[in-house]
């Protein structure tokens, strides 16, 4: 966790558990006047909904087929990840809404539209770029038995494996790192700056995952 001036930034994994217990303890500690979410308003109704959303064309139409496939197998493997600790994927954003409703603090979406994110991949990323991705599924690279067993699942990974992680997506893919890392540390760090010249006195907790602080912390610090 980060803290500076009125603001802390917990660094999450979406299917630990230890995230959610970390959440809610945070929120209830601290708090915060102000929960910022690393999510979108269509991303914050589908983690809220009790109901499996159903696949409509308008979401094809709307991504296109790439952005669409791409977006279908993220959320099988974040899906597939959690059964693997029991948990489902997002549990520690639906908490900190809970949490913030508790103690009636006020919750910010600091995130892009997840279309507009999908449709930057989709027009940036190269051909080299898709054919590497698909090698790596082949090979192992990606999911290897090796890396997986450097952290426990229902843990957010160590400083040192997210930043060597961070590192593999900058080197082999540095489309995808620029547009779901790069421009996304911009974007939100842009909007914390304003929350937090807006209300100087306010606290500020904000729950993103774990890879995005440093990045988000640099580009608040942009703006002094």
């Amino acid at each position: 966790m980060i803290s500076y001036k009125n603001l802390q930034i917990i660094g999450t994994s979406h299917i630990a558990i230890s995230s959610v217990k970390l959440v809610r303890e945070k929120v209830l500690e601290e708090r915060p006047d102000f929960v910022a979410l690393e999510l979108d308003k269509n991303r914050l109704m589908a983690l809220m909904s009790s109901k499996k959303r159903k696949i409509k064309i308008k979401d094809i139409m709307r991504l296109g087929v790439s952005g669409f496939l791409f977006t279908v197998f993220g959320q099988w493997m974040e899906e597939k990840l959690g059964k693997m600790v029991g948990t489902k994927p997002g549990g520690e954003m639906r908490v900190a809404v809970k949490m913030a409703a508790k103690i009636q603090a006020n919750v910010v979406l600091i995130d892009q539209k997840i279309d507009i994110t999908i449709k930057r991949l989709m027009k940036s990323i190269t051909f080299k770029e898709k054919m590497r991705f698909v090698w790596d599924l082949i090979k192992g690279i990606v999911f290897r038995k090796g890396d997986i067993e450097q952290f426990d699942l229902r843990k957010v990974p160590s400083e040192k494996i997210i930043e060597k992680m961070i590192n593999s997506v900058k080197i082999r893919y540095p489309s995808v790192y620029r547009v779901l890392i790069e421009e996304r540390n911009k974007y939100m760090g842009k909007k914390l700056y304003r929350l937090m010249n807006k209300f100087p006195e306010a606290k500020i907790i904000a729950v993103v995952g774990a890879g995005h602080e440093e990045g988000m912390l640099n580009e608040i610090k942009k703006y002094k």
